[in-house]
């Protein structure tokens, strides 16, 4: 489906684009697919309504002149092909888009949005040149243990039963990152990190110049200093759809010589959703490493394998995605020459831009650790909380279910109440500044229907005279009832602008918001509307209700009104 009938909240506020931009064919009242005879068709039927040499009063000629603008430019989009296909395919968004001169006409959908892609990368690629992107980490390490491993000697066990449990923080560290493009395929990356571990403290700082080579390959050179200078290079590049190679090298120069260091991985796509990796690095440390991943929409599984010194393992992880796709749970089992470990933690996104995740890894001789998560834009926070030196089952329980309990306490009674509270005042601050469109589009509504009253007139007669289709009453906005039609500015009266669109004694509506048919505006931007006609078909009345993007087709025998008499 085309990217502009994408239409809701497109700055965050609920409000639709839909509500303020012309819908073309919904403007036309014909389909998607109509042919180029039906919007002829439907233009001239437009233009015996509102064509401006129709009316001498100067008030109604002036809003006849811009309706009959509108329609106009309607009927040239939508009849000319390559026009049109650049409507359908990204709406009038595409149609202002700099470069569309450049456009074959003779180009296809598929062929017009990859040539909108393009230019829009060359437009951000622009924007990139004059921003730079920063990414950061701040970790702290927390040493829980004495809570659930108190040692307590004998002489002293009075006393140290009463004091509270020592916390103490034993690691600290901070990284931050900024990428600056230079060109549209070269970018500069500065990091630097400080880590603090049991009062012992080192930092580093690094320069990296990374240039795209190729629509495969990529290289880069880097420079850093901290523990003794470092120079690295690394390239990757793809031999074709399913196998690419990466290699990289490195020199530390250290107060005992010089350290080499070099790693190559070759990955290969073995199906769609299979990809297999073999890993190998030189230097200290050394390994030997194969991986195999399965990856699909819900499901990842990956399995890998290492030799190496100083320490060999296998590893297994499986994690499944939720089913609104906002999080998800993983479990993961590594064992190998150091011992073994069992992880299993979950991720959940709690805000538009924030993702709050924990982790508890339990194993031998690691103990029992709580890790916590939070990924906020561009920065990540992690907190390790080594619960237990030992696996203590009171650690692992309490790291397990107190975390859980949290999560959903503070979800419910402060992150769901202010998200609330937020939306509120944005749909709020939204009506004030979208006021100056509502105001227009209402006006715009208001001139369409005073020139279809002429019109409206000649089709109730025609209409009246063959027992054919009277629209009686018709309503649109918020859940039309008989106490919603009563709210103020959510509900208006339209029955005037469908009894416009009769023809032959029939009411067809295409799919698509009504709000941007003619006569019709949007009484309630932020919220889900409908349309409910009473109209009177062969002298019997009917009744329908329908949903704002729902298609429509009256006469209808189901719509008709039951009474005593039948």
């Amino acid at each position: 489906m085309a990217d502009f009938e994408e239409n809701y909240d497109d700055e965050g506020d609920g409000f639709r684009r839909d509500s303020f931009d012309d819908n073309y064919y919904t403007m036309l009242n014909i389909p998607r697919s109509a042919s180029n005879n039906e919007i002829n068709t439907a233009f001239r039927r437009a233009s015996r309504v509102y064509h401006p040499d129709k009316y001498v009063a100067p008030d109604q000629k002036q809003k006849a002149e811009k309706m009959f603008m509108k329609v106009k430019k309607a009927h040239e989009v939508l009849s000319d092909d390559h026009t049109r296909a650049i409507y359908d395919t990204l709406g009038l968004r595409g149609l202002e888009t700099e470069g569309w001169e450049l456009v074959q006409r003779t180009k296809t959908p598929a062929e017009i949005r990859e040539e909108y892609e393009q230019l829009a990368r060359e437009r951000e690629e622009r924007r990139l040149q004059q921003r730079t992107n920063s990414q950061g980490s701040f970790m702290v390490g927390v040493d829980a243990t004495d809570v659930f491993e108190r040692y307590v000697p004998d002489d002293e066990e009075d006393l140290e039963r009463s004091r509270l449990p020592n916390i103490e923080i034993n690691q600290m560290s901070l990284s931050q990152s900024i990428d600056a493009p230079l060109t549209g395929k070269c970018t500069a990356t500065v990091q630097g990190n400080l880590n603090v571990h049991n009062g012992n403290g080192n930092g580093s700082i690094s320069t990296v110049l990374r240039q795209v080579l190729s629509d495969k390959s990529w290289g880069e050179v880097g420079l850093s200093a901290g523990n003794g200078p470092l120079l690295h290079c690394k390239g990757y590049t793809n031999f074709s759809n399913k196998s690419f190679l990466s290699m990289s090298g490195s020199l530390q120069f250290t107060a005992n010589g010089i350290k080499p260091g070099l790693q190559t991985v070759f990955g290969r796509h073995l199906d769609k959703h299979i990809l297999g990796y073999m890993s190998w690095k030189a230097g200290s440390p050394s390994s030997l490493s194969s991986s195999i991943v399965w990856d699909t929409e819900v499901h990842h599984i990956s399995f890998s394998v290492c030799f190496g010194i100083p320490a060999s393992y296998l590893v297994l992880a499986y994690s499944n995605k939720f089913s609104d796709g906002e999080g998800k749970m993983k479990v993961a089992t590594k064992i190998g020459t150091f011992g073994a470990i069992f992880e299993y933690g979950a991720e959940k996104k709690i805000t538009k831009h924030s993702i709050l995740g924990a982790t508890m890894t339990v194993g031998v001789p690691s103990g029992v650790t709580l890790k916590i998560k939070l990924h906020r834009a561009s920065q990540t926070f992690v907190f390790p909380i080594n619960l237990s030196e030992n696996i203590v089952p009171s650690a692992v329980f309490y790291g397990t279910v107190i975390p859980v309990l949290c999560f959903f306490a503070v979800r419910t009674l402060l992150v769901h109440p202010w998200l609330s509270k937020i939306r509120q005042q944005r749909a709020e601050e939204a009506k004030q500044r979208h006021s100056t469109k509502l105001t227009e589009k209402r006006g715009e509504a208001e001139a369409a229907v005073a020139l279809m009253s002429e019109a409206v007139s000649r089709i109730r007669e025609i209409e009246s005279q063959k027992r054919g289709l009277i629209v009686v009453q018709a309503w649109y906005g918020l859940l039309v009832t008989e106490t919603s039609r009563q709210v103020a500015g959510k509900v208006i009266d339209v029955s005037i602008p469908l009894q416009c669109q009769v023809k032959d004694s029939k009411l067809i509506l295409f799919e698509g918001t009504k709000a941007c048919l003619p006569g019709f505006y949007d009484p309630a931007p932020t919220e889900e509307k409908s349309l409910h006609i009473l109209y009177k078909f062969h002298d019997i009345m009917h009744e329908v209700t329908i949903q704002d993007t729902a298609a429509l087709r009256i006469p209808k025998q189901s719509h008709r009104i039951q009474t005593n008499l039948d």
